[in-house]
């Protein structure tokens, strides 16, 4: 059938590495996202690798894909909610001096949804605490200025076609998917996954919240801010707010050092 071919292709093309996908091992800044692709009457899902990179500075969150108009409306609103949910959470160090990057890695076709902006949020948290992550499990959702993980379409296909990825790279236990708690009545999978998760070879793991989505992906707990807005120390946003911190003092030390250079005719 049309879609068994087009996502064979793609999947051959991840097995040989053209397509850099990783399901092994942890990696910072980086996450595997889930697209659903359809090409006429085929439909399938399939993984998308999303990266992220951070530094001070006062340019803030940039969107290489909106930056080069790949990307659609509403997966810019989706980056808009992320930047917003950002600051909102270090409040305490608006504005942030933080320069940070987003980018659909070997995407040349356009980014459109918003599905997978709880996927860019983690890959980002991940950059800028400095925190490795899973990368044998992969990321659907969508995201509200609250943290709230919205449903998103085509969850079927989506598990199901990165199932059949780790499956042709080799199954060991710790793959699995991160979908939205509100997409769970949607579920109705291939006989196979099924029995996967069940024989714990592939992990279905439903949130609410993107705080418990990151907590899982890094071993680590969230945070909870005290009444001075500062995390504990050893959380994932502890270490974030950290390094906004320094970023900080970084550019207000390069700032004062600028200011000291002698004027020359």
């Amino acid at each position: 059938q049309r879609n068994q071919y087009f996502e064979s292709q793609i999947r051959d093309s991840i097995i040989d590495n053209e397509l850099l996908i990783q399901v092994h091992g942890e990696v910072i800044g980086q996450v595997n996202g889930l697209t659903h692709i359809e090409l006429g009457d085929a439909s399938f899902g399939s993984p998308i690798r999303i990266t992220a990179r951070c530094y001070p500075g006062k340019t803030g969150l940039i969107n290489i894909d909106r930056e080069v108009n790949m990307s659609g409306p509403n997966h810019d609103k989706g980056i808009f909610i992320l930047q917003n949910w950002l600051s909102a959470s270090f409040w305490q160090l608006a504005p942030l001096s933080l320069n940070a990057s987003l980018v659909f890695e070997q995407e040349y076709n356009g980014v459109e949804g918003d599905s997978a902006s709880c996927a860019e949020l983690f890959a980002l948290l991940s950059a800028l605490a400095g925190l490795p992550i899973k990368q044998g499990i992969a990321v659907t959702g969508a995201l509200n200025q609250f943290g709230e993980v919205m449903p998103i379409g085509g969850v079927n296909e989506k598990i199901e076609g990165y199932f059949r990825v780790c499956q042709a790279l080799g199954l060991d236990g710790q793959q699995g998917v991160i979908i939205p708690r509100r997409n769970q009545r949607h579920l109705l999978l291939d006989q196979e996954v099924i029995a996967a998760v069940q024989a714990k070879q592939f992990h279905i793991i439903v949130i609410d919240h993107v705080l418990e989505g990151i907590e899982y992906l890094t071993g680590l707990q969230a945070g909870i801010q005290n009444h001075l807005g500062a995390y504990p120390e050893n959380t994932v946003l502890g270490y974030a707010q950290q390094a906004l911190a320094n970023y900080r003092k970084t550019l207000e030390s390069n700032q004062a050092k600028s200011h000291q250079l002698p004027l020359i005719d």
